[in-house]
């Protein structure tokens, strides 16, 4: 599109704000942002074990607000509304309206096989196998995936204890073996990143460097 793409930025968790933050200003310092955060999102979710049809209009009103906002494409920064956001996107066609992992996934998926993933977010891990099982098929049937939740890591962070919670996600990705690739589930676990790379030898993904390429390519 042009110089001056505006990507409205929606949270379910303040977590993940910066984190995506941190990736604009690496990867496309041009692009105007702007966040949204609905917080009740991730509390509803996790009370329920996971999103369910419930959660398809809330979504739809927060992608509409932020087109309505100016918004050129939209991302949403929490992984356990895939389905929700995939109702979105439909809706507002043709402008990009992305799932915080689709991007990534689509990397690893050209890089090996045999990926690992290190997640936080319980409730949220159960969408993001479902949403890479059907990329896979799309894009290659024998690739795996293997995912471990770095346990009491999502809390330590809410409690701003960031050290602890990277230490979490190292102890956890050190318990994949044989990988070609470790992705970090969540925005708010790309932090950990520096973290992780020092104790393993494939490649390490972040959801946010991977949507914000991903955007930078379909708006310019």
């Amino acid at each position: 599109m042009s110089d001056n793409a505006c990507v409205g930025l929606i949270h379910a968790t303040h977590v993940a704000i910066a984190p995506i933050h941190e990736a604009f200003s690496q990867e496309w310092p041009e692009a105007e942002i702007f966040d949204l955060l609905e917080s009740k999102l991730s509390t509803d979710a996790a009370r329920r074990g996971g999103a369910d049809t419930s959660f398809l209009p809330r979504f739809e009103t927060l992608t509409r607000y932020a087109f309505d906002a100016g918004a050129s494409g939209v991302l949403f920064t929490c992984s356990a509304f895939g389905a929700a956001i995939e109702n979105a996107a439909k809706a507002f066609q043709p402008a990009p309206v992305l799932k915080p992992n689709e991007a990534m996934f689509e990397q690893a998926l050209q890089i090996g096989l045999n990926v690992g993933m290190v997640g936080t977010f319980a409730p949220a891990v159960q969408s993001m196998k479902a949403e890479f099982d059907e990329l896979k098929q799309r894009r290659n049937p024998h690739a795996t995936l293997e995912v471990l939740v770095a346990d009491g890591a999502i809390e330590a962070l809410r409690n701003g204890d960031g050290a602890l919670h990277d230490d979490l996600c190292k102890k956890a990705a050190l318990r994949l073996k044989n990988i070609d690739v470790l992705l970090l589930a969540h925005f708010s676990t790309a932090r950990a990143e520096e973290c992780v790379s020092s104790v393993v030898s494939c490649p390490v993904l972040t959801s946010p460097k991977s949507a914000v390429q991903s955007l930078k390519n379909k708006l310019q």
